[in-house]
């Protein structure tokens, strides 16, 4: 892919502004390593957005958004082009979603005295998980689950707060963040395996036919090579190329 593929009508509907506006979920600290309200945004999402540009012509402007349910809900209102988040059937209704270009494992935070020793022990009566509302893992639980039941905060520091503070039995998160948070609770386990594999993918407002055909592209191209690249050159742990 390179800029003889790119027309003035596709930039036109990419860049509106002559700026693509790519919009990042902050909490996705996996993506978003750095994002200082003075400077430039770094890690593999703003990489990613950086790369969109340059292979437009266009300038770039990041949107920042606190949370995936925020930059979900900004979709329609015209105020970004780009959107780095969780693809998710949910939000599909207003944004149109590439497959992803990377996974991250999700499992559940337990105590060390936690009767559940595996992923099929949490979806039972009476056990209450705690997440981060309207995170990709959020929405998949939403719409699996048949008996636990979730209990949200408003981001992934406050769910773990709410796991603590009210005893619930499990925590729900991707599993490098779950890592970190066994660190803080001594004696708590990460559930081996996975519930889910978040898919991290690239979205754009649902009416950007030709837009969302052009990133289908270059999700494509960037799988080959750049992502990987991405990874380990930014460090990340926990996360991989989606396949």
């Amino acid at each position: 892919m390179n800029h003889t593929s790119v027309t003035a009508a596709l930039r036109a509907e990419m860049a509106p502004t002559g700026t693509l506006r790519v919009a990042l979920n902050l909490s996705n600290f996996l993506l978003v390593s750095q994002a200082p309200p003075d400077g430039e945004p770094v890690g593999i999402a703003p990489d990613i957005g950086r790369e969109i540009a340059r292979r437009l012509g266009v300038p770039v402007a990041f949107v920042r958004y606190p949370s995936p349910g925020d930059l979900a809900a900004a979709a329609a209102t015209g105020v970004w082009d780009v959107g780095l988040i969780g693809a998710d059937p949910l939000r599909a209704s207003e944004i149109s979603f590439t497959p992803a270009y990377l996974e991250i494992e999700a499992s559940y935070l337990v105590r060390a005295d936690s009767p559940i020793r595996a992923l099929t022990d949490v979806d039972r009566p009476g056990v209450r998980i705690a997440v981060g509302d309207k995170t990709a893992y959020d929405m998949y639980l939403r719409r699996t689950l048949q008996h636990a039941t979730l209990h949200r905060a408003a981001g992934l520091e406050a769910s773990y707060q709410l796991f603590v503070d009210q005893q619930l039995d499990a925590l729900a998160g991707l599993k490098p963040r779950l890592a970190a948070d066994q660190q803080r609770l001594p004696g708590s386990r990460v559930l081996d395996g996975r519930f889910t594999a978040i898919q991290q993918a690239i979205g754009v407002p649902i009416a950007r036919t030709a837009a969302a055909a052009f990133l289908l592209s270059f999700v494509d191209d960037i799988k080959t090579g750049l992502v990987a690249r991405l990874i380990a050159s930014h460090g990340v742990q926990g996360v991989s190329v989606a396949p």
